[in-house]
């Protein structure tokens, strides 16, 4: 007889889910006894590599992802990247080994006392099976949670001594909707709106990005002539950032937000919150006289803005319906952004210069993962991101989700066969929240490019301080971290760069290598400003 392991392995079969990322525990070893041979275990070496690995594959192969987690302890290091998930409306299936359950009432070592409070509120749904045979249909409900909009993690946690129970037969397989159309009527009347405006502007989030809708978010800024800004502190690259209509990113500050919008009387934000702000900077939040539209696919998103009216739909569905419905404009297109000023080379380079000289060898298919807060803003000044899921970072403003993304989206990039070459820029602060990563990717020998400025500061933190008059904070220095030597002992090519002509050539390299390649590059401590 079949038991409650065959069949739920049946299910993940069926569902396309036969590559698992974790860290194998007690409570999850008879789970992972006799792993099959038809799927995938790609080890990670702590709980929150495994999770933000498990967000980057997802996310680059369009696929939801099974992260195995240690009970409470395993689920309780992956909450910062779970936190992550939430934020970047990644589908994932996260399940957690539990104790015997005939053990539980003595809550014996390992126990997880409230094992479906735990995730929680980060998880769209959480669950302990009442009985064995209920784990397999479990599962299929998770994953019609974790895949209907807004899409995000789920959470199961699972009695060690389920597995050898004997399953009931399996549930039937079933499908499920993943996109929705927009109220006609309420369309209609956007619509409306957007043709009586005189000077629209479009902000548009990582919605267009994973609807797979920049082709229609394009067409329909030329509908209106309309430039387009992308809403503050993106995970996603949401428009060919070379078009002439592109503005670039929005401050993420209120009072600031509003002054990039003055002079507009409609605002039509889609696929984005309204807005994502820090820190702190009063003001109104649109310019006086504009009016906002909101399309998300998000109810929460939607309650919770502050101003506008809004349209629940699939970003990428409302844009193209509001193409058929919106009349071609009659005003000039918007006059196209300067192009960045060539920055000047110094020794060490500036953070400009640094990414002037990626943005110079940067391969035309490329994939960037990023989390180098403190240079985010030359990043993306210097080095313009063209094609469709092209860039990924975290939601959340949480560190330590950049490195082991990068390792699960160039893993995505192989398993799909695109072979995307994949460049992660880690700030040498946030390299070392998950440094472990790099293990997984030797291992795996996958060819992934990290880029490391090194300030040997958190800069961003000391930009924060000088915003906000908070001085003598401690601890925001970073002396004596041997990123060669780290790097090299976890099995990766590893080469201190100096100018943008030895960066070309090692990103050359290290992209055609059979192991990743940890690239630190050392660079001006000058401390940026944070807006």
């Amino acid at each position: 007889m079949a038991t409650v392991r065959d069949a739920t392995y049946d299910v993940l079969r069926t569902l396309g889910m036969t590559t698992m990322f974790g860290n194998p525990g007690s409570t999850e070893e008879p789970f992972l006894q006799d792993f099959p041979a038809d799927f995938h275990y790609v080890h990670a070496l702590h709980e929150a590599t495994a999770v933000a690995m498990a967000d980057g594959y997802a996310q680059a192969s369009g696929t939801p992802a099974h992260v195995n987690l240690h009970t409470a302890p395993g689920t309780g290091n992956g909450m910062g990247n779970l936190v992550t998930a939430w934020h970047n409306k990644t589908p994932l299936i996260v399940t957690a080994g539990q104790q015997t359950r005939e053990m539980l009432l003595l809550e014996p070592r390992l126990t997880s006392r409230r094992p479906t409070e735990l995730p929680q509120p980060y998880v769209k749904w959480a669950y302990e099976p009442t009985r064995a045979q209920d784990i397999p249909a479990a599962v299929l409900r998770a994953y019609a949670t974790a895949v209907q909009p807004p899409a995000g993690p789920v959470f199961l946690s699972l009695p060690m001594d389920d597995w050898a129970q004997p399953a009931d037969p399996l549930p039937a397989p079933r499908t499920v909707a993943t996109r929705f159309a927009p109220d006609p009527h309420r369309l209609d009347e956007f619509a409306r709106i957007l043709t009586d405006s005189h000077n629209p502007v479009l902000v548009y989030g990582p919605g267009v990005d994973r609807s797979a809708s920049w082709s229609a978010a394009v067409a329909l800024a030329e509908r209106l002539a309309a430039p387009v800004w992308s809403a503050p502190a993106p995970e996603r690259a949401v428009f060919p950032e070379d078009h002439p209509h592109f503005r670039g990113v929005l401050p993420y500050a209120i009072g600031p937000l509003a002054d990039a919008l003055r002079g507009h009387d409609t605002v039509l934000v889609i696929g984005a919150p309204v807005f994502r702000y820090y820190p702190h900077i009063p003001g109104g939040h649109l310019p006086d006289g504009a009016r906002l539209l909101h399309v998300t696919d998000d109810p929460d998103e939607a309650a919770r803005a502050p101003v506008g009216d809004s349209l629940l739909g699939d970003p990428g569905l409302t844009l193209a319906a509001l193409i058929d419905l919106v009349p071609p404009a009659d005003r000039p297109p918007p006059a196209p952004r300067d192009a960045p000023t060539p920055p000047e080379i110094t020794a060490p380079l500036s953070a400009d210069a640094l990414f002037a000289g990626l943005a110079a060898h940067w391969p035309a298919d490329g994939v960037l993962v990023q989390e180098s807060p403190s240079n985010l803003s030359a990043l993306r000044r210097q080095l313009r991101i063209t094609r469709p899921a092209s860039y990924f970072t975290m939601a959340s403003g949480g560190l330590g989700y950049g490195l082991p993304a990068a390792i699960g989206v160039a893993l995505a990039e192989r398993d799909t066969r695109r072979g995307r070459p994949v460049v992660a820029v880690i700030g040498d602060g946030s390299f070392h929240y998950s440094v472990q990563a790099l293990w997984t990717a030797a291992r795996l020998a996958l060819p992934v490019v990290v880029v490391v400025p090194v300030n040997q500061q958190y800069a961003i933190l000391k930009a924060f301080a000088e915003l906000k008059e908070t001085p003598g904070v401690p601890g925001l220095d970073l002396p004596g971290l041997d990123i060669v030597a780290i790097a090299s002992g976890y099995g990766c090519a590893t080469e201190v760069i100096q100018t943008p002509d030895q960066l070309g050539a090692a990103l050359t390299t290290g992209l055609r290598a059979d192991r990743p390649t940890v690239l630190p590059v050392p660079i001006s401590t000058d401390v940026p400003s944070i807006l």
